[in-house]
């Protein structure tokens, strides 16, 4: 197994992988294949936290960083990160990989200096990378009422402390809306890709 950094000659592929990781799965089809493909000329995308994992020569994972933000109880922003997609190949998961990705990820960003990461994501896998469910942290979620324990929307200190004396509310980066803001541009993207059979399933978000 090897985890290193993107480079431009995996764009497809990974984008590939990242289609075929998430296909039905929270939709019928999918979109996150788009949103990292226009995230790369994000100015709140991180390169240096673009990493893809290989096995035995092949690519079968893959996840990116980016900047977000807090709005403070004042009104005032307050720094914040988030990360996803991560993709790991069909064949792969259920197996360690993705763990072992993020796990290696996110040493990288707090070697960085990232304080607080924060992210949608389920907690019976997440809480094992080290990730709580964000209201235990006084950060609340943009799309449900400050109040609610939102099962879903968790976050981390990478940075003991970082988050001392903050509460507020996170948003989802406006780039991760990108395949909505723009269904045509999306659909003329999405054409260029081997047609597959859109499912409704169990599970999906509604």
């Amino acid at each position: 197994m090897n985890i290193r950094l993107e480079q431009p000659a995996d764009y497809r592929e990974v984008e590939n992988l990242t289609r075929e990781a998430f296909w039905n799965v929270y939709a019928p089809g999918c979109v996150e294949h788009y949103v990292l493909n226009q995230y790369r000329n994000n100015p709140d995308f991180i390169p240096e936290l673009d990493f893809v994992m290989e096995e035995h020569g092949k690519i079968i994972g893959h996840v990116m960083f980016s900047r977000a933000h807090i709005i403070k109880e004042d009104g005032s922003d307050f720094r914040a990160w988030t990360f996803g997609p991560i993709s790991i190949h069909p064949d792969y998961k259920r197996k360690g990989y993705g763990l072992k990705l993020l796990k290696y990820a996110l040493d990288k960003a707090k070697a960085m200096g990232i304080g607080v990461i924060c992210m949608e994501g389920n907690i019976d896998f997440y809480k094992h990378a080290g990730f709580v469910v964000a209201s235990t942290l006084n950060i609340h979620y943009h799309a449900e009422p400050r109040e609610s324990d939102v099962p879903y929307f968790l976050a981390q200190e990478l940075i003991p402390g970082y988050l001392n004396g903050i509460e507020g509310t996170y948003h989802t980066p406006k780039g991760y809306y990108v395949a909505f803001e723009n269904k045509e541009a999306f659909e003329a993207y999405e054409a260029t890709f081997p047609a597959k059979e859109k499912k409704v399933q169990e599970g999906q978000l509604g």
